[in-house]
């Protein structure tokens, strides 16, 4: 079995036993976990290799493409200018980007980016391969593209198109790209080794993605919105060791990061604005992320998802704890995230070999599982 390196609070065995028998079994190439309580990291672990070969160790510093747990990277951006007062998540899109208000997306809102309800979880211009890094390429379609359903009225799961509906307002109102503000105003202040748009320096320590044996809903009809929504933009997993793909900014799929760098910077979330000497979002502003804004059955993943601002909500359907304040979300192929503002406890796992599951899987699920039975 793989050597496990790192630090584990005694209280915590249950993580690291979690997190060791996910090697044991197999199912494990190269991982790392993380866990913080109150604004301190209790769990800090890493162990395997960062090739499918096995032939370089997962370090210290190894960081991975996580996929949609970048979401929860892009969400707060918005959520630190909502705190400080530039942008009304109520208020409508067109308010700050007056160019979005056509094609019956006039009366869209900001929070409708947030809770996957804007009705754009896909495109009908098709987009593939280099088109997908062009972000006013991408911002100019998204214009002129009418919405799948009505604004509001339901969540579709916007599995690349979020980061730019997101990453757009962001831009109009602070003349900043989303990589360059969560860089500046969140990762820098706090610290964290992660990435939306990531330097060349960095990709020497970038693990090898292991693609998983089937992509995303390709069992769905091929006219329904699932289908449609991975169909275009089309994203395979091979493009993630790519030039385009590492050098672009796309805040809903390719932050590269690992465990510790996820809790650094969502322990502000879990910890109710503060984390490591920052205080980055006001104890409203924090709460905010259980703001509910949607509670239905996805019409992209299929699935009863209780949405927040940003977040996926712990529900009787989708439990991820105990508490009732806990928010969540995963990446294609295994990342995850969840951040709990009872226990004030943040847990992240991430991982390069890839699973089909676009919420998490049962390794992570094991790993949280540890993390609620140590702090029983």
């Amino acid at each position: 079995m793989s050597d496990i390196h790192g630090t584990c609070d005694e209280r915590f065995a249950p993580v690291r036993e979690a997190f060791e028998a996910n090697f044991r079994d197999g199912s494990e190439v190269g991982a790392s976990v993380a866990v913080s309580i109150g604004g301190e990291y209790v769990v800090d672990l890493w162990g395997g290799y960062r090739d499918a070969a096995k032939t370089l160790p997962w370090e210290q510093d190894t960081i991975v493409n996580v996929y949609s747990s970048t979401k929860t990277m892009a969400a707060l951006c918005l959520l630190v200018l909502a705190d400080r007062g530039e942008v009304d998540l109520y208020g409508k899109v067109a308010k700050y980007w007056p160019e979005y208000a056509q094609n019956g997306k006039e009366a869209t809102e900001v929070r409708h980016f947030l809770s996957h309800n804007a009705g754009l979880s896909g495109m009908d211009e098709p987009f593939a391969g280099d088109a997908v890094y062009d972000w006013d390429r991408m911002i100019h379609a998204l214009e002129r593209q009418a919405p799948w359903w009505e604004p509001g009225t339901a969540s579709g799961y916007h599995a690349l198109t979020q980061g730019h509906l997101i990453g757009e307002v962001v831009r109009r109102v602070t003349g900043k790209t989303l990589g360059t503000f969560f860089r500046e105003e969140i990762a820098g202040p706090l610290g964290a080794d992660f990435h939306i748009g990531t330097p060349r320096e960095a990709w020497p320590r970038i693990a090898e993605l292991i693609p998983p044996a089937s992509p995303p809903a390709g069992d769905a009809p091929a006219d329904s919105v699932a289908a449609r929504t991975f169909r275009n933009p089309a994203v395979s997993a091979n493009d993630a060791a790519t030039d385009g793909w590492r050098l672009a900014e796309i805040p809903a799929a390719n932050g590269h990061g690992n465990a510790r760098s996820i809790v650094r910077v969502q322990t502000a979330v879990a910890n109710l604005g503060s984390a490591w000497g920052v205080q980055l979002l006001s104890e409203a502003g924090a709460r905010r992320v259980f703001d509910e804004q949607s509670f239905s059955e996805d019409l992209v993943l299929g699935v009863p998802i209780r949405f927040g601002m940003g977040y996926g909500l712990t529900s009787d359907q989708l439990p991820m704890g105990p508490n009732p304040h806990i928010a969540y979300w995963g990446g294609w192929g295994g990342s995850t995230v969840v951040v709990d503002q009872d226990a004030r406890m943040c847990v992240s796992y991430v991982m390069n070999r890839m699973e089909a599951d676009l919420l998490g899987d049962m390794r992570g699920f094991g790993i949280l599982q540890g993390a609620y039975q140590s702090i029983a």
